[in-house]
């Protein structure tokens, strides 16, 4: 630990340096003595020594306070990005393994001498299943042109910690170093504007691409090995313990920026995102397999290719192609998707795996299990849609558009009625093959939005959408009446119970 200290230091000087050579550009030397006066103020003042704190404070001019401010603010952020770095990424043989590495070895361990099979536990790993939620509150300041640069000052410590660098090279980096603090200084910090329920859902897409598109085959690859160090076996192709949902764009509790078209916007962009991730990864599968032994299977696929697997792949890149290309053109208007467009995750997958299955039968398993295998990883982690959008509404007002809608039926007030009439009604509704309402029905702009909601979950791909939250949530009527509003759009989801088509509500989660 004192080694990790020590570099910690070297690095936290360092940065603080460039960022007070930036600094010092700016508003020149005088103002930089100012700001390390009030440092060495600060020391003293935690030993309870003198008023130098206060003196310097005392000392500053009006136009100088925000950019003090900064300047502390931005050091602190500089020192974070070191200790982040040097307790994650600069690890040797002689320092302890952190916990995350060693929990998953040290439990299967430790099941295994409670008497668990090697099988049954390669097949509850195999069907682990993690959802985490992606969510943004509106006070969210945090911008991603900032994420981005942090992110690249660590991948430039990173850079500096190789033993074998020339001294240009250092100095390459340091030149880096000194450019992403002097960027990340003269960006606007605070939004001046709130984010939109779409600048939200960019936010959280940013945090695929940037982290967790990279950290899940990174995980499942440690998680594979951990597996077959400890039982022999290997973690299934289509495992995916942990997926993700998302609360963005489909959050319209008390927002009422959340509105029908903003979700449906969202759901296109995942779908693009996704499509432009891919594209990424097969463009460099396209490159890399430029193997001309294959399989029957895949031979048969492509017939006389004489680069069989960059056959496959450039299929695949082309579907890619148009369905980011209909998704950036259903933006703006609705078109429906051609032939050419992917809809379901087997389309994806299964080029992928035909490739994978067959430098395996051709004996290039090293070479299916690199980022060919980091792809359908991908693949069986984010789908087609990035993550599952959940949609949550307050139960009240499921209730007022219920409310008007059986008041113009001439059927009284819903929310007059008791839980039991409630529940009668909405049963014998649920069971009547007539639609609930008339086409020529003109609702108040509340219960339009309401439907128009279930009608944009309707229309999108069920893999695409996660739950149907209601908040406040108190009676089963809460729940029924979201399941009728959604069959009287068009929803059908199978029934988890008997598997039939009839649509029930499954997915719909009550919450308080």
């Amino acid at each position: 630990m004192s080694d990790i200290d020590a570099r910690l230091r070297e690095d936290v000087h360092l940065l603080g340096e460039l960022l007070g050579n930036t600094i010092r550009e700016q508003y020149g030397d005088d103002f930089l003595d100012k700001i390390e006066q009030i440092r060495k103020g600060a020391k003293a003042d935690r030993r309870g020594a003198g008023d130098e704190l206060s003196a310097s404070l005392n000392q500053l001019q009006e136009d100088e306070l925000l950019p003090v401010a900064r300047a502390f603010n931005q050091f602190l952020n500089l020192a974070n990005i070191a200790e982040q770095y040097q307790l994650i990424h600069r690890r040797d043989e002689s320092q302890p393994a952190p916990f995350e590495s060693r929990v998953l070895p040290e439990l299967l361990a430790r099941l295994q001498s409670e008497g668990h099979s090697n099988e049954s536990l390669a097949r509850q790993l195999g069907r682990l299943e993690i959802e985490l939620v992606l969510t943004a509150h509106p006070t969210e300041v945090a911008r991603r042109t900032l994420i981005q640069k942090y992110d690249a000052i660590a991948a430039q410590l990173a850079l500096q910690d190789h033993r074998d660098l020339t001294t240009a090279e250092r100095e390459q980096i340091r030149q880096r170093l000194q450019r992403l603090i002097a960027e990340a200084w003269h960006t606007e910090e605070i939004r001046r504007t709130r984010p939109t329920p779409v600048d939200e859902a960019k936010w959280g897409f940013a945090v695929i691409e940037h982290s967790l598109w990279h950290a899940i085959p990174n995980y499942l690859r440690k998680a594979d090995q951990a597996l077959h160090a400890a039982t022999g076996l290997r973690l299934p192709l289509e495992a995916a313990p942990i997926r993700f949902a998302s609360w963005m764009g489909g959050d319209r509790d008390g927002n009422p920026n959340v509105t029908a078209p903003v979700t449906r916007e969202v759901l296109l962009l995942a779908r693009w995102m996704a499509a432009d991730l891919y594209l990424r990864d097969v463009d460099q599968l396209a490159a890399e397999l430029s193997m001309q032994h294959a399989s029957p299977a895949l031979q048969a696929k492509v017939g006389d290719s004489v680069e069989p697997y960059r056959a496959v792949l450039k299929q695949l890149r082309e579907r890619l192609r148009a369905t980011r290309q209909w998704a950036h053109s259903a933006l703006s208007s609705s078109t429906l998707a051609p032939a050419e467009v992917l809809q379901d995750n087997r389309d994806l997958l299964e080029p992928l795996q035909l490739c994978y299955q067959s430098l395996h039968e051709c004996g290039m398993g090293v070479i299916a299990d690199g980022p060919l295998l980091d792809c359908l990883r991908r693949a069986v982690t984010f789908g087609l849609f990035l993550v599952r959008l959940d949609v949550r509404q307050d139960s009240s007002r499921h209730c007022a558009a219920m409310t008007e809608i059986t008041d113009y039926l001439g059927l009284g007030r819903y929310e007059d009625w008791d839980e039991e009439t409630r529940i009668s009604f909405l049963m014998k509704e649920l069971a009547n093959r007539r639609p609930l309402l008339p086409g020529y029905f003109k609702p108040s702009a509340d219960t339009a939005e309401v439907l128009n909601t279930c009608k944009e979950i309707a229309a999108a791909p069920a893999a695409s959408l996660g739950s149907y939250v209601i908040s406040m949530a108190g009676a089963a009527s809460d729940v029924l009446a979201v399941q009728l509003l959604l069959k009287e759009s068009g929803v059908q989801r199978r029934c988890a119970w008997c598997h039939c088509s009839k649509p029930w509500p499954t997915w719909i989660t009550p919450a308080r």
